[in-house]
C-alpha cells in the first residue's frame, strides 16, 4: 500500500523541504530548505529577545554611573524600541509558520497525487501552473506583506499602547521605563473624573458635530443642486463655477482665511456687521459661537462636494417618472418627495455614510479654524470645540500621553466601525444593488 501522502507530510513537518525532496521535488524542496534554514538562523538570534521584550518591556533604564571617576550617562533599554523589534519578529514568525503549513499542505498534496499514479510535476511544470492559474494571488504576495508591516503592524502597535503607561512625565523612555497596565488606561477614562469628565464632553460634541455638519452639507448641497437645475434658470455653467471655487482652493488655505474672517477684533465680519449696527459676535472666543463658526464654515466648504455628487444623481432620473407623476396630477412638491428624493437617497446613502464617518474624523476643520479653543477650564487638554480627533492629537504631541490617546483611538474606530458597518448592513443601496443599472 502506497504511503507517499503520509510520509511526505511528516518529512515536511519535520524540515521544510523534506516532503518535496521526497516527492522528487529536488529544486522546490531546496529553496523551502533555504527559507527554513534562513529563517532559523534569524529566529536563534531574535525570537527569545523577542519574547522577553514583549514581556517585560525592558528591565534597564538609562542611568548615571560613575566610570573611571567620571559620571557618564549608560544607556539602557528603551521600551519603545524594544515593543518595535519585538512585534517585528512575532509577526517575521506568524509569516514563517504560514510558509511551513503551506509546505506541509504542498508536500501532503504531491503525495496524494502519487498515490494515484500521477508524477510528480518538474520545477518547470510548477512554475508555468503558477504564471497560468496562480499569477494574481502570487504577485498579491508582495503588496500583501507590504500591508502587513506598514499597516497592520502600525495599529496592533498602536492598540499595544493603549495597555501600558507610556506617558508624561514618568514613563517616558529611554529614562524611564514603560510597563503593561492592562485595561488601567481605559478604565481611567471612562471612569476617573478628571479624564471621564472630558471624554464624555468631548464625545458628546463629536457626535453632535458628526451629525450637523453631515445633514447641513448635504441637505444644502441637494437644496443648491436642485435649484440650478430648475428650468428657468439662466447661468447654470457660472453658478456651478462659483459654488465649486471653494471646494477647487486648498482647504487649508481656506480654513486659515476664515480664522481671520471671523476674528473678534479684525474680522471683516464683525465689521460688516457693525455697518449695519449690530454688535460684533465673539464667533472664535465664546463656546456656543465657536461650534456655531465651525458649522458654518463646514457647510461652506462641504456643500460645492454634495452638489456636484447629487447633480450627477439628478442626470440620472429617468424623465418618464416625472412624465408619469404628471399624468397622475403630481404637484412639484409631491414628484419630489416620490421620485426625486427616494433616488437621491438612494444612490448616495453609501456615501452619506461615509461622510457622517469622515466628519466625526474631521481633524482639519476643527484645528485649523479653532484649535480646539476656546479653553475650557475643566478639560484635560481639550478645548470647548475639540473632537476626539484633535484631543487625541493635542494628547499624543503636546502632552505625551501616548496610552491615553491610543485608547481614545480605539474607541474612536470602535464607534466608527461599528456605525458604518450598521448602516451598510441596513441601507437599501446594499440590499437591491440592482435597482439602478
Amino acid at each position: 500500500m502506497q504511503r507517499y501522502k503520509a510520509r511526505a507530510a511528516v518529512l515536511s513537518a519535520i524540515f521544510m523541504g523534506l516532503g518535496q525532496i521526497y516527492n522528487r521535488q529536488f529544486i522546490k524542496g531546496l529553496i523551502f530548505i533555504a527559507v527554513e534554514a534562513g529563517a532559523l538562523f534569524y529566529f536563534i538570534t531574535n525570537l527569545g529577545r523577542a519574547f522577553w521584550g514583549i514581556t517585560t518591556l525592558g528591565e534597564s533604564p538609562s542611568r548615571l554611573e560613575k566610570v573611571k571617576g567620571i559620571a557618564k550617562m549608560v544607556p539602557g533599554d528603551h521600551s519603545i524600541v524594544i515593543l518595535i523589534e519585538s512585534l517585528i519578529t512575532l509577526l517575521f514568525l506568524v509569516l514563517f509558520l504560514i510558509v511551513w503549513y503551506m509546505n506541509i499542505r504542498d508536500a501532503l498534496k504531491i503525495g496524494a497525487e502519487r498515490e494515484t499514479g500521477r508524477p510528480s510535476n518538474t520545477f518547470k511544470q510548477s512554475v508555468r501552473y503558477i504564471l497560468d492559474y496562480k499569477f494574481a494571488q502570487s504577485f498579491l504576495l508582495l503588496p500583501g506583506i507590504g500591508i502587513l508591516f506598514f499597516t497592520i503592524m502600525p495599529i496592533i502597535f498602536m492598540i499595544m499602547l493603549a495597555f501600558t503607561n507610556y506617558a508624561a512625565p514618568d514613563h517616558i523612555p529611554p529614562a524611564r521605563l514603560v510597563d503593561w497596565v492592562g485595561f488601567e488606561t481605559f478604565r481611567n477614562l471612562l471612569v476617573l473624573k478628571s479624564w471621564s469628565q472630558t471624554f464624555y464632553g468631548v464625545l458628546t460634541w463629536t457626535i453632535i458635530w458628526a451629525v450637523l455638519s453631515t445633514v447641513t452639507t448635504y441637505f444644502g448641497g441637494m437644496l443648491v443642486a436642485l435649484l440650478i437645475n430648475q428650468k428657468g434658470i439662466r447661468f447654470k455653467g457660472l453658478w456651478r463655477m462659483i459654488l465649486i471655487i471653494p471646494y477647487a482652493v486648498p482647504q487649508m488655505i481656506s480654513l486659515l482665511l476664515m480664522r481671520n474672517l471671523f476674528n473678534g477684533q479684525f474680522g471683516p465680519i464683525n465689521q460688516y456687521l457693525g455697518y449695519f449696527g449690530l454688535g460684533g459676535l465673539p464667533w472664535l472666543t465664546d463656546p456656543f459661537w465657536a461650534k456655531v463658526t465651525v458649522i458654518i464654515v463646514n457647510m461652506w466648504v462641504g456643500i460645492p462636494v454634495s452638489m456636484l455628487l447629487i447633480m450627477g444623481v439628478l442626470t440620472t432620473i429617468p424623465r418618464d417618472m416625472y412624465e408619469a407623476a404628471e399624468v397622475d396630477g403630481a404637484t412639484n412638491y409631491q414628484k419630489f418627495r416620490i421620485v426625486t428624493l427616494p433616488m437621491i437617497l438612494f444612490s448616495t446613502a453609501p456615501t452619506l455614510i461615509m461622510q457622517f464617518a469622515g466628519n466625526i474624523n474631521n481633524f482639519n476643520a476643527i484645528y485649523l479654524l479653532t484649535g480646539g479653543s476656546p479653553v475650557k477650564g475643566d478639560y484635560q487638554y481639550a478645548g470647548s470645540t475639540d473632537l476626539l480627533v484633535t484631543w487625541l492629537y493635542k494628547l499624543t504631541l503636546d502632552q505625551n500621553k501616548n496610552n491615553m490617546a491610543s485608547a481614545i483611538g480605539i474607541i474612536l474606530f470602535i464607534i466608527v466601525a461599528g456605525f458604518s458597518l450598521y448602516n451598510y448592513r441596513r441601507t437599501k443601496s446594499f440590499q437591491e444593488e440592482d435597482m439602478i443599472q
